[in-house]
């Protein structure tokens, strides 16, 4: 298995309040910080240690620069970004409540990003990755659309590992029917899903995790993660199962907690190579589960994004702090 991660979608900026507990309507001031959703995904697995590219367009603007900066200095591949003088780099207003959770307001009626299309999917584009990463925020009708299916299509041809994170964003739909028959249209196409307690109902019509299973393996599922935020992670496979507690800590900023959890846990299977999901040990995915809880806890306790992703260093650092937390 090759170990190269690529993800395709957005990459935008984030302008998060910088005072909690008040409604976007209320914010005076921001910070700006580099995110989107598959960006973030791809930076903790760079910062882990293993290789990530981005495939997405920016505007030519002073964000779309920044954007590209902020990824090259989180060690990721951005060979693959285009750059356009016609259509705008994506910018997202996030307010922050007091329990770090967040409300959202999108820019992306002229959005570079939506306009990356299928002809920008090379044969050869996948020949070091061992698995690609998408979200549903670029699954909007447009050449975005497409250059996703091409991308998942040549994915499959080459059997190269599929990671689907729904990671609903309902604002930015005008219908939420087209939400959840797009969902259903790129779901036969995840070996991995991965899911929040919050999207279940949303996009099975099902009340438990269990309820769903059937319907969710229904295609060429694998391995299905169901996260539950500070109450940790089950991981389901058809025939087994195993969880993993999260972590108490003082959460600061949610923005890109579930990003970071599913990029850490999708390092672990690129660091150990692994590419039969069915068979391998479920001690093993339980490992990663855990490690996956820590990594998306220690994001909760930084502002921002992209720039809220741990290198192995601080991970340790922080593992350590709960240790003695624990012993205290």
């Amino acid at each position: 298995m090759k170990q190269k991660l690529c993800v395709i979608g957005e990459a935008l900026i984030d302008f998060i309040s910088q005072r909690k507990g008040c409604s976007l309507q209320d914010v005076e001031s921001f910070s700006r910080v580099a995110g989107g959703a598959p960006a973030n995904v791809a930076g903790a697995v760079a910062k882990l240690g293993v290789p990530a590219m981005v495939l997405t367009q920016l505007g030519k603007d002073a964000f779309g620069d920044h954007i590209i900066e902020s990824l090259k200095n989180s060690g990721i591949d951005t060979s693959h970004i285009l750059q356009s003088t016609e259509y705008d780099t994506s910018l997202s207003f996030v307010s922050l409540r007091e329990d770090g959770n967040r409300d959202f307001q999108f820019y992306r009626r002229t959005a570079a990003d939506l306009q990356y299309g299928p002809e920008n999917i090379t044969e050869d584009l996948l020949d070091d990755c061992g698995m690609v990463h998408f979200c549903s925020v670029s699954l909007v009708d447009s050449p975005m659309k497409e250059a996703h299916r091409a991308l998942l299509e040549l994915a499959m041809k080459k059997g190269v590992l599929i990671s689907f994170d729904p990671n609903l964003r309902f604002s930015l739909w005008n219908d939420p029917d087209a939400l959840y028959q797009t969902i259903h249209e790129f779901l036969p196409y995840a070996d991995i899903l991965k899911l929040s307690d919050e999207e279940l109902t949303f996009i099975t019509g099902k009340q438990t995790i269990e309820e769903a299973l059937p319907m969710l393996f229904a295609h060429r599922c694998k391995c299905i993660i169901y996260t539950q935020g500070k109450d940790g992670a089950t991981l389901y496979r058809r025939n087994d199962h195993t969880s993993a507690k999260g972590h108490q800590v003082r959460v600061v900023d949610t923005t890109g907690a579930g990003d970071s959890f599913i990029g850490a846990f999708l390092y672990c299977l690129l660091k150990e190579k692994i590419d039969d999901l069915e068979n391998t040990p479920i001690e093993s995915m339980e490992h990663f589960l855990k490690f996956a809880n820590l990594y998306a806890a220690h994001t909760t306790t930084m502002a921002g994004a992209l720039a809220a992703m741990a290198d192995q260093e601080q991970l340790r650092a922080f593992q350590t702090t709960l240790e003695n937390d624990d012993e205290a």
